[in-house]
């Protein structure tokens, strides 16, 4: 059954953002969509000047406009810009309007599920088709285990988490609270140690023995692993969010509030301090420590340490400004090396 679509007026929805409206109020809206895309009964957003000049070709009833930037071409009697502080924080409040309930299992446990007699599950649990949970393992008050999921022996998850569908969790790992981990996550996996065997005969595997502590609110993107420690935990701070594709190796310890962005790879014992951000396809290398609020620009490889708040871009990574100098200077290589072929010849002559 299709849902039923909700209507808010722009009036509605300038006195949810606290916003100062410019237009028509009654205008009715079903949704959000961007600019090129919104039809009359959608609103949109223009949060930079660039876009603002995109606003007369728009079709949308309504947008809402960052305080500071013009909005020229605006016709009031025809349409309504609602001004707010920030327009692209404003729109993850006009998303919550239009979010659809998430599917869910239903409460308890479903019939094809196994869960061993010995796992303590808090009230309002919803564990999907086809989930297992061994033994001795403790799932809270709230949290949501979709299809598919395997927990090993002796984890704990917290309350209100949800893990998507065939997510696995290994033995002895704990999960904090209000944590989503997104389709086909792998937590604890062992730790990639291997040494060669001193007759020669090939690879010793290092037994990985630690775990894996993931704190509160921290949210995991589709296919990322996390790795167990080789002793010890690897630790992912809370509030902390990985994207898709992403590796975090064994005994990593990451802070608070960091953001790493999709095909990011950290090798063992990368240490990253609090809210530091980590642009697509960064690669750290092992036993690293990247300072507190320091960002990484995408494609970078990380070799040395990263003072704290520096920004750092490129392979080998450095200051983004030294980077930048060098790149600068590579690209006018071509024009240099063509006048000093004609010095020489000139000097020949």
């Amino acid at each position: 059954m299709e849902q039923e679509q909700t209507h808010y007026s722009v009036a509605e929805i300038a006195e949810r953002l606290g916003g100062r409206l410019v237009g028509p109020p009654d205008t009715l809206l079903c949704g959000i969509n961007t600019l090129r895309d919104a039809s009359e009964r959608e609103i949109t957003f223009i949060a930079d000047r660039k876009h603002a000049g995109l606003w007369a070709r728009s079709r949308a009833g309504a947008a809402v406009v960052t305080e500071a930037i013009e909005v020229s071409d605006h016709d009031p009697s025809e349409r309504a810009l609602v001004y707010v502080a920030d327009a692209e924080l404003a729109t993850i409040e006009l998303l919550q309007l239009w979010e659809p309930p998430p599917p869910l299992p239903d409460l308890g446990v479903h019939p094809t599920a196994f869960v061993h007699p010995s796992v303590r599950l808090g009230e309002g649990v919803r564990i999907g088709a086809h989930v297992s949970v061994d033994q001795d393992c403790t799932i809270g008050a709230g949290t949501v285990l979709h299809a598919g999921v395997r927990i090993y022996g002796h984890a704990a998850i917290g309350e209100n988490c949800v893990l998507h569908a065939n997510c696995v969790v290994r033995e002895r790992c704990t999960i904090g609270r209000e944590v989503i981990l997104h389709q086909n996550v792998s937590i604890g996996a062992d730790g990639f140690g291997y040494r060669p065997a001193p007759d020669g005969s090939g690879l010793r595997k290092v037994p990985q023995i630690g775990t894996v502590e993931i704190q509160d609110r921290v949210e995991i993107g589709a296919n990322s692993c996390v790795d167990r420690g080789k002793f010890g935990a690897t630790v992912i701070g809370e509030g902390t969010k990985i994207d898709n594709l992403c590796q975090i190796a064994h005994n990593c310890r990451i802070g608070r509030s960091c953001i790493i962005a999709g095909l990011c790879g950290l090798a063992g014992s990368v240490n990253l301090e609090d809210g530091v951000v980590l642009g697509g396809q960064v690669g750290v290398a092992d036993h690293l420590t990247i300072g507190k609020g320091a960002m990484v620009a995408a494609k970078s490889g990380v070799t040395r340490n990263i003072p704290p708040s520096a920004t750092w871009y490129g392979y080998p990574a450095d200051d983004m400004r030294k980077t930048l100098r060098r790149v600068s200077a590579l690209h006018k290589l071509p024009d240099h090396l063509r006048d000093v072929s004609r010095l020489l010849q000139t000097g020949k002559r």
